[in-house]
């Protein structure tokens, strides 16, 4: 058995010692619960918790709400993982947080093997190092819904170290395994489509690829993009089918301004951000909306600064790239190039640069892109021992120390809704999300005005955002509160006429009103937007059999039973109809009686009693019900 030698000469040790420490460092996330998004697509999404009905959430957008195709995001992969890991622990959240700290060890045992075949061991050892400890991770490790982003950026180093293992002349075994890879990655997580990106670039770094170079480049290397070509093709296919479109159709929350005005203003201020939570990550947030990242109308010394800096990194990274190639027996310069331009590749789906993305800044996104940054600093690192070893240690250490006391204190912030609130609302009380968070929070202690009053300072932070305005609305309707989340629908509608939502919503309350008239209205204009939602089509086959037109609803009907039936009063209510349409009052009263058991809302009672009453006639309108004032302008 061979000893291991000491881990910056020997890579075995070295790959223990990052696995280790990267375990070390996150060992006290296994205590946490789930918390902020994990209770949305884990505990609430019944559709992964069971073997039956897995197959079928693979086919669903990742969230399993009522926007979840206004989100834009599908990622079978990661939602198979989950109703694994559900099915396995029990829905023990230690199950999952074990699996997040066990692929993030393995991404940085990754970082450190790939970049040992660019730069020499030290170099690379620091590198893996860095990257295991770095507080910029723990969003994305200490989270559950975190898992997209390790496992993704797993399976990415894993195929971006096959390509620099292989020939040069790639192989069809090499080019299925990089497909397999990208397939699970881009599955994952949206941002894996870098791949092809990120290759070239090891590519380039390895060898200078002049233009004349392209055509013999091309030939060697066709395989391996075209695996990665079909996988794109086919997951892209795959997003279209399921979300109907292939981008993210929200803008990033509260800055729909971004649409109209000159993003560099606010991409300046975001630059800042990505040098500062790299460099000095002592300042950290569960959230970037407006108030803390503001949207700039105009220049101003932050965003200067901000453009000044990227194009400073730019030109020095140019300058660098000029110098010798990469390889494992050296480290030049042009390794610094190297991480600034995979951080470019890496951030862009989410840079907002040439596309608007859901976020303006989110720590977890960083994940992949701090790779490049980690290759970066363990040249830089590396370059400071030729001249100055004594002071290269005390600075590998002292960042590794104080990267490890941030990132244990930081993680129990994710710990369960509670403790991410109140430091999201500690740090950040002015911002928009924490305004609305406050909303939910006294919504739940059943404090209305107040909740009423925190929706109206977060909607004026964050304008008419479609999002906001739906989720506030969403909430109220639970509250019975039809009158002040109509207003919010109708805001929404205004805001953006593209998504289905709103006036899906704005059915929902019609409904619950027993309105069978304003409900087909709001239900074909939601089915005009999208037509994939069968719950649509039971209020719709409700709503024309409450009006007698019997033809019509059992057409809509035959196109809602693709689906389960559904949990909603309504959807009975039409087989009340309908067997009383029959002569069968026998079924009738029985639908009637399924009515009632799902009936939730004192509202939706009186309507129920009222359908009693007429002797299932086409219900009379009812007159909206008394609600206390409106506070706060809403």
């Amino acid at each position: 058995m061979t000893r291991l030698g000491l881990p910056h000469r020997d890579a075995r040790s070295a790959a223990l010692l990052v696995a280790g420490v990267a375990v070390l460092v996150f060992a006290n996330s296994l205590a946490n619960q789930y918390a902020f998004d994990d209770h949305h697509i884990i505990p609430a999404n019944t559709a992964i918790q069971s073997l039956s009905t897995l197959p079928g959430a693979l086919t669903q957008p990742y969230w399993p709400t009522a926007y979840g195709r206004e989100l834009g995001l599908w990622r079978p992969v990661t939602t198979a993982a989950f109703g694994l890991q559900w099915l396995v622990g029990g829905g023990s959240p230690l199950v999952f947080h074990i699996v997040n700290v066990v692929w993030h060890a393995v991404s940085a045992v990754l970082v450190l093997i790939l970049l040992m075949h660019l730069m020499s061991l030290p170099a690379a050892l620091a590198a893996g190092l860095l990257f295991a400890v770095h507080p910029v991770h723990v969003e994305a490790v200490a989270n559950v819904v975190g898992f997209s982003e390790v496992f993704s950026t797993a399976a990415l180093l894993a195929a971006c170290l096959i390509h620099v293992r292989g020939p040069t002349r790639s192989g069809w075994g090499a080019a299925l395994a990089i497909g397999v890879l990208y397939a699970l990655g881009f599955g994952a997580k949206e941002s894996a489509v870098t791949l092809p990106g990120l290759i070239f670039l090891i590519d380039a770094a390895r060898q200078r690829i002049a233009p004349g170079d392209l055509a013999g480049y091309v030939q060697d290397r066709w395989r391996t993009y075209a695996a990665m070509a079909a996988v794109a093709a086919v997951l892209l296919l795959g997003r279209y089918e399921v979300l109907g479109s292939l981008a993210n159709p929200f803008a990033p929350l509260g800055v729909s301004q971004l649409e109209e005005l000159p993003r560099i203003w606010t991409l300046g201020d975001i630059w800042t951000h990505y040098i500062r939570l790299w460099v000095f990550p002592m300042d950290l947030s569960a959230d970037y909306a407006p108030n803390v990242i503001r949207v700039s109308m105009g220049w101003h010394l932050t965003n200067v600064l901000g453009v000044v800096v990227a194009l400073a990194i730019l030109f020095a990274a140019l300058v660098a790239w000029r110098r010798d190639e990469m390889s494992p027996t050296s480290v030049t310069a042009r390794a610094a190039a190297f991480g600034v331009v995979w951080f470019i590749i890496a951030i862009s789906p989410v840079s907002n640069t040439l596309f608007l993305s859901g976020v303006t800044l989110a720590e977890r996104t960083l994940y992949l892109p701090s790779v490049g940054l980690a290759a970066a600093s363990g040249w830089l690192i590396h370059r400071l021992a030729r001249d100055r070893p004594r002071g290269a240690w005390v600075l590998l250490v002292g960042a590794l120390m104080l990267s490890s006391v941030r990132t244990w204190t930081r993680t129990p912030t994710w710990f369960n809704n509670p403790t991410v609130f109140a430091h999201l609302i500690g740090d950040n009380p002015h911002s928009g999300r924490s305004q609305w968070i406050l909303g939910d929070e006294y919504l739940r202690l059943g404090s209305e005005t107040s909740a009423l009053r925190a929706y109206s300072v977060s909607i004026g932070m964050l304008g008419q955002d479609y999002q906001l305005l739906t989720e506030i609305s969403m909430r109220l309707i639970g509250i019975g509160r039809y009158r002040v989340a109509e207003f919010l629908l109708h805001q929404a509608q205004e805001a953006d006429s593209t998504f289905s939502l709103a006036p899906a919503l704005l059915a929902t309350v019609r409904a619950e009103r027993a309105d069978a008239v304003g409900t087909e209205l709001y239900t074909r204009e939601s089915l005009r937007r999208s037509d994939k939602e069968g719950v649509q089509r039971h209020l719709l086959a409700w709503s024309l059999a409450a009006q007698a037109r019997w033809e019509e609803a059992a057409q809509a009907r035959i196109r809602a039973e693709e689906r389960s039936m559904p949990g909603f009063w309504q959807a009975w209510m039409y087989l009340a109809y309908m067997r009383r349409h029959e002569g069968d009052s026998e079924g009738a009263y029985a639908a009637i009686d399924s009515a009632w058991s799902r009936v939730a809302t004192d509202t939706g009672r009186a309507a129920l009693d009222s359908v009693r009453v007429t002797d299932f006639s086409l219900p009379a309108l009812l007159e909206d019900q008394p609600e206390p004032d409106v506070v706060g302008g809403l």
